[in-house]
């Protein structure tokens, strides 16, 4: 029996009555999405995700991931998904959006983002673990993925395990969607290419890592066209209206065109107008 008048018993039961409660069992049926820190799970009420019809430019890549989705969300057999290429094109925003439009259908799917780190990646298994006895489809969404630095191999190796032969590979009712600048996903270094001892292991042995997606899609820097069909796009859906040559003025002064620039316009107009988008 614990003598109460024991100093290091009663630190001891004060420090037990500080402690927060431990976190309930999370519910994975209960969300349309959930955040995972690899410590705790946050539920996300509300998905919020534009429509897939107000994504433009980018019509064969979200017709490919969409039917993807649609096809695991059906218990069919799917692939895990590499996103890659020019920032700002909407690959983040493809993944939510096809999944919340196969939520508006009653798909049983949800989103799970979860960290593309090396720690972030090293809990994936216990995600695994907890999504694998549940009877809901998942997409394990790592979001602007890419490893550099002296952890990047074992890294990338670690992910390449989970996505196909290792032996806490992926369950059969998650899919991964990644979605990264750069298609190698690992940085290379011109050294590698001239280093007598390694002259193509490192760059293949990186490669090899995208190469386990089953579905591999490029994004690409958008013509000026294509930046203002997006622009008109949005404007419509949101009521407003807007000046070309404003427009290609907004895109100059951020050097670049592409999905979020005309995003940010939008909301530039809206601010002008009054409106709420």
């Amino acid at each position: 029996m614990t003598d109460p008048t024991d100093p290091l018993a009663r630190i001891a039961a004060a420090l037990e009555r500080m402690a927060p409660p431990p976190l309930p069992p999370t519910d994975w049926n209960a969300a349309p999405a959930y955040v995972w820190s690899g410590a705790t799970v946050l539920a996300v009420r509300d998905l919020r995700a534009v429509s897939l019809d107000r994504l433009v430019g980018i019509d064969a890549q979200k017709a490919s991931l969409a039917e993807n989705i649609r096809r695991h969300a059906a218990g069919l057999p799917a692939h895990d998904a590499l996103l890659w290429g020019a920032r700002g094109m909407g690959k983040s925003a493809l993944v939510k959006a096809a999944v919340a439009a196969l939520q508006a259908k009653d798909a049983p799917i949800a989103l799970v983002q979860a960290g593309g780190g090396p720690d972030a990646l090293a809990t994936l298994p216990a995600l695994f673990d907890q999504l694998g006895i549940i009877e809901r489809r998942f997409v394990v969404f790592i979001d602007d993925i890419g490893f550099d630095g002296p952890e990047a191999s074992s890294a990338a190796r670690s992910l390449r395990s989970l996505l196909e032969g290792g032996a806490m590979a992926r369950p059969g009712n998650v899919r991964l969607a990644v979605t990264s600048n750069r298609r190698a996903i690992v940085e290379r270094h011109m050294s590698e290419q001239d280093d007598p001892l390694n002259p193509r292991d490192a760059v293949d042995d990186r490669m090899a890592l995208a190469d386990r997606f089953g579905l591999s899609l490029g994004f690409h820097a958008c013509d000026q066209d294509t930046y203002l069909a997006m622009i008109a796009g949005y404007a419509q859906a949101y009521g407003l209206h807007f000046d070309t040559e404003d427009a290609l003025r907004w895109s100059k002064q951020r050097g670049a065109r592409s999905g979020r620039i005309a995003w940010h316009y939008v909301v530039e107009l809206a601010g002008r107008a009054g409106k709420v988008v």
